[in-house]
């Protein structure tokens, strides 16, 4: 038995219909590729399934953009005129708001405000204000940050200060060679630093021979050199 005649019209079931258009997709294609082989056409061929999905054949010998010349060369039928013209009418449209955004820069540096009127002077100013306002706002904004910032650092500092103070008061009170029992004894021991370590040991010695009393010897300091 054959088969039965398929009635032509849109299948209902989404399924079926992705089915039959893969299949009869296919069968397109594998024609128009025999076309190309056995007749030596050149063939575009576009296909958009109710997806969206796209699909093209065009012959090796050729281009899609070629054959397409061509048709417009045949039927006189401009294909890019509307596209042209939809391109043009958006690139006439962005030069006009190019063109009234300069202007509009040149009226706020204060050019080109002859062909102004009261209504318009006044909304020029009215804006310069808020953008004053809002210029301002930023500038003590960072004033203040800054201000912060600083008082910041003073304060480190002043700790800082008086860390190295207090440890300075430390310091005086236990000088380098121990606890003192007298004033005169931190003097030497602070000048026997300071002239360095040929004068860091002195020995007092006394004379306990009373012959030497008698030849008039005394106490005397003996330092190391």
């Amino acid at each position: 038995m054959g088969r039965g005649k398929i009635e032509i019209k849109k299948i209902e079931n989404p399924t079926n219909r992705q089915v039959t258009y893969s299949k009869r997709r296919a069968g397109i294609l594998k024609k128009a590729k025999e076309l190309t082989v056995l007749c030596d056409a050149e063939v575009s061929l576009i296909m958009f399934s109710s997806t969206g999905k796209f699909s093209e054949y065009c012959s090796p010998s050729t281009e899609s953009k070629k054959v397409f010349d061509r048709y417009q060369q045949v039927s006189g039928i401009n294909l890019w005129s509307a596209q042209y013209e939809k391109l043009q009418n958006t690139l006439n449209h962005l030069k006009e708001i190019n063109h009234n955004l300069k202007r509009e820069l040149r009226q706020w540096t204060g050019e080109e405000l002859e062909g102004l009127d009261i209504k318009e002077l006044r909304g020029l100013e009215q804006n310069m204000d808020e953008s004053m306002k809002l210029v301002r706002n930023r500038k003590y904004h960072v004033i203040s940050t800054q201000t912060d910032t600083y008082k910041k650092k003073l304060k480190n500092s002043q700790e800082t200060h008086r860390t190295l103070s207090h440890e300075l008061e430390h310091a005086d009170e236990h000088p380098v060679f121990g606890y003192a029992d007298d004033v005169s004894t931190n003097y030497e021991s602070a000048v026997a630093l300071a002239n360095g370590p040929s004068q860091l040991y002195s020995f007092r010695i006394q004379p306990s021979h009373p012959n030497l009393h008698e030849m008039g010897y005394g106490s005397h300091d003996l330092r190391l050199a």
